[in-house]
């Protein structure tokens, strides 16, 4: 998952910030957001005569990447500081922060400013006449158009969701279920997992960070545990049920203000999509295909648990699936993933990624963990590290990298990547460089063992990786087009794209190695591991379809009055083989619903251009730098400059096509 950096182009000054937000934020926001406020009024205040693209719009460019820069550390701090009282000051950050951003777009003045450099009929350059078109495009989003009357209220509605759109985040961020279990109620669950919980009175405590509960339902023989454990994890952060419904009634008026159908349409407008339509057209020709192979999936995984139990009339409840998954993978393809996670230790997998995407982009990194002090950047944990990435034939700096890999309590309890800081180039052609994190919650390491990574911890340790040098790569002038600030539904292409390399022979054999002693995943092992790879493949995208789709139904209701536990029901229903499981809240704790509103279903879509794109790997090598140099400049160091639709094209040398992505999901091609 890809989170925006702080700076969402446009988004928009507010005079009227929280008297509460101002007394806890840190100084440095208060002030650099007063340095802003002062650079605005003098991009205002140029002559008509005098005003250029540079002194106007690229003024005010340099404004947004500035507050960026100077705030979203302090902000970011949220989701990872092990220390409550910074996460709140980061948190009355965010929130006078966004609340400065949601007035940018109300300005007059700096709209008038821009209106009159663009009524010149300037002749530009096409990353700047983008610049330009962009900036009078959002104006008009958010409601520059509208009476003095419905753009106040649109700025209320966006100050109000902005707060509630923070605490839904914390609330998912710092929810603190824990569940407790005798051994024999963990019967199955491996000794490496039992000895790193924590105990007490002889009950194994069991949190719901991803390694924990996921390796519970993986390995629990005892099908009660695996079930209080599920409902216990859905229902996770179930004040957020509340928030989210009125959350979604704000976003429905702020689009009815501004004459959108519904806020699907709102949020598509500027997406590869384009519309609430296009998406509908895409699930429904997916869907039948889809079924089929979920069909499959379900009547294999239930017949599973019928010869385990000896039940013939048992069925497959949605707690089942994982275990069952890795029942069949043991006894049909040989893949046990504990062993398999032995050969994948942290350390070789940190330096399997390095290896391999120096040898693809000609790059290079250094760990300069040690002197993050003197670069002016914090080190929130000890787990922290941080990495410099240079190009290893210039030996030029690209910019810089964050990892924060294992779980801990009141951290972002998934995978995701921050881009920080974006690239710019200064008038004096100095660059600004780009600053990434990845934040993850790996398997931690333990007094006997180090951190050894089931291959799909490995998998998503890749897919963030690529939104990293998505953001590190960058090569683009102007920071409103830095790295990811792509079209919301293309974004995800690099990352899944990323997701490829670990599964083939030649990559693994690089970099996998025993953690005791050195040798590599054996060719037996890996062989069943490809067999294996299709598994379930029909189930897990049928479970993208409902988080799509129920992403979607919330948010195209006509009145925005929606009873999302009800909706969220329905969809299930339509959308999956399981039974439905009352008193269940997967929406509660779906932090897609903040950031990604409207748009999950561009997990699916960028799967379409990610396994296209990937074809050219196939084609020349998987570890071709003749393939990494011409992806790299084509799509990563181009950032958001030119329309995705356009850049693909080119990439490609012809229209995208769907034929990879249905070969990826078992569905044509080799299976």
């Amino acid at each position: 998952m890809r989170l925006p950096s702080g700076k969402l182009f446009l988004i928009a000054l507010c005079a009227l910030t929280s008297v509460l937000a101002i007394a806890q934020a840190p100084q440095n926001v208060v002030d650099a957001l007063k340095a802003a406020d002062k650079s605005i009024d003098e991009i205002a205040a140029i002559p008509a005569d005098q005003r250029t693209f540079d002194n106007t719009l690229g003024a005010f460019d340099w404004v947004l990447a500035k507050v960026d820069i100077d705030t979203s550390l302090t902000v970011f701090m949220q989701f990872v500081s092990p220390n409550a009282e910074q996460r709140a000051s980061a948190r009355a950050a965010d929130e006078l922060v966004s609340e400065w951003f949601i007035g940018v777009t109300k300005r007059e003045d700096l709209y008038r400013a821009i209106k009159e450099f663009a009524d010149k009929k300037p002749s530009l350059e096409p990353d700047q006449q983008r610049l330009l078109d962009h900036t009078l495009r959002d104006y008009k989003r958010a409601g520059m158009m509208l009476t003095p009357e419905n753009r106040a209220r649109l700025q209320e509605i966006e100050v109000e969701l902005s707060k509630l759109s923070i605490e839904f985040e914390t609330n998912i961020a710092e929810d603190p279920t824990k569940l407790f279990f005798t051994k024999d109620e963990l019967k199955g669950v491996p000794e490496s997992v039992l000895g790193r919980l924590s105990q007490s009175r002889g009950l194994y405590m069991i949190g719901m960070d991803g390694p924990t509960y996921g390796a519970l339902q993986e390995h629990c023989e005892v099908a009660l545990t695996r079930q209080k454990a599920w409902m216990a994890h859905k229902r996770r952060a179930a004040k957020n049920v509340a928030l989210i419904e009125k959350i979604i009634k704000l976003r429905d008026e702020a689009s009815d203000l501004l004459g959108y159908a519904n806020r699907v349409d709102y949020e598509i407008e500027t997406r590869m999509a384009e519309n609430s339509k296009a998406v509908a057209e895409f699930y429904a020709g997916l869907r039948p295909l889809v079924r089929k192979k979920a069909i499959q999936d379900m009547a294999e995984f239930t017949a599973a648990k019928r010869s385990h139990l000896g039940d013939y009339s048992a069925r497959l409840n949605v707690w089942d699936y994982s275990f069952y998954k890795n029942k069949l993978l043991k006894e049909r393809y040989a893949v046990d993933s504990e062993k398999v996670a032995e050969f994948f230790p942290m350390e070789a997998v940190v330096k399997g990624l390095f290896d391999i995407t120096s040898q693809l982009y000609g790059i290079e990194y250094r760990d300069v963990t040690a002197s993050a002090k003197d670069l002016g950047l914090p080190l929130w944990h000890e787990d922290v590290r941080l990495y410099e990435i240079y190009d290893t034939a210039t030996k030029e700096l690209l910019g810089r990298m964050y990892t924060d890999l294992y779980p801990r309590d009141n951290k972002y309890n998934h995978a995701a990547c921050w881009g920080l800081q974006p690239r710019r180039v200064l008038p004096n052609g100095t660059v600004q460089k780009p600053l990434t994190a990845l934040v993850c919650n790996f398997t931690k390491p333990t007094a006997d063992r180090p951190s050894l990574l089931p291959h799909d911890e490995v998998e998503t340790f890749f897919h963030e990786f690529g939104h990293g040098l998505h953001n590190v790569l960058t090569q683009v002038r102007y920071a409103s087009f830095s790295g990811a600030s792509v079209e919301r539904d293309f974004v995800e292409a690099p990352s899944q794209m990323m997701e490829n390399w670990v599964w083939n022979k030649e990559v693994l054999a690089k970099f996998s190695r025993h953690y005791q002693t050195g040798a590599p995943l054996p060719d037996a092992l890996l062989d069943g591991m490809l067999k294996a790879r299709r598994l379930g493949s029909g189930i897990e995208t049928e479970f993208q379809f409902f988080l799509g789709q129920m992403d979607q139904a919330f948010h195209t209701n006509p009145t925005g009055s929606v009873d999302t536990t009800a909706t969220m029901m329905d969809v299930f229903s339509t959308t999956m083989l399981y039974e439905p499981v009352p008193l269940s809240f997967y929406h509660a704790s779906f932090g897609h619903l903040t950031g990604y509103q409207g748009a999950y279903y561009g997990y699916m879509w960028s799967l379409v251009y990610a396994q296209d794109m990937f074809q050219r790997f196939e084609e020349l090598g998987v570890l071709s730098p003749e393939a990494g140099k011409y992806y790299r400049d084509k799509v990563l160091g181009r950032g958001g400059s030119m329309d995705a639709i356009a850049m693909l094209v080119d990439y490609l040398g012809r229209e995208p096509k769907m034929d990879a992505f249905l070969k990826h999901l078992g569905l044509s091609g080799d299976k």
